[in-house]
């Protein structure tokens, strides 16, 4: 596989990772590929993205930061599942803790 063609692939696995969250009730979903800062990193060898998640929902309250993460990782795990997502940082607030 190419260079553009990994790009392009994990351009459309951010898309698809923005739309589950926003179709699972976030108010707002930033992600940002970081893929191109683990080129040679053993994991980015399977073709899987890395990738930061800044997801803001009113969902969130009352969980510890843990339980948020969990709850986000869960609403993507399809895309775990299939080799997609090698790895995904993620910052999860409620409407009143975002910047």
């Amino acid at each position: 596989m190419t260079l553009s063609t990994h790009m392009e692939k994990h351009q459309e696995t951010r898309e698809l990772i923005e739309q589950t969250l926003r179709y699972w009730g976030a108010q707002s979903v930033k992600v940002t590929d970081n893929s191109h800062l683990h080129i040679g990193h053993e994991g980015a060898k399977s073709g899987g993205g890395h990738f930061a998640a800044m997801v803001v929902s009113s969902q969130f309250a009352g969980m510890n930061r843990l339980k948020r993460h969990r709850l986000v990782h869960q609403q993507v795990k399809e895309l775990w599942d299939n080799g997609r997502i090698h790895a995904l940082e993620v910052e999860a607030l409620t409407p009143e803790e975002q910047p």
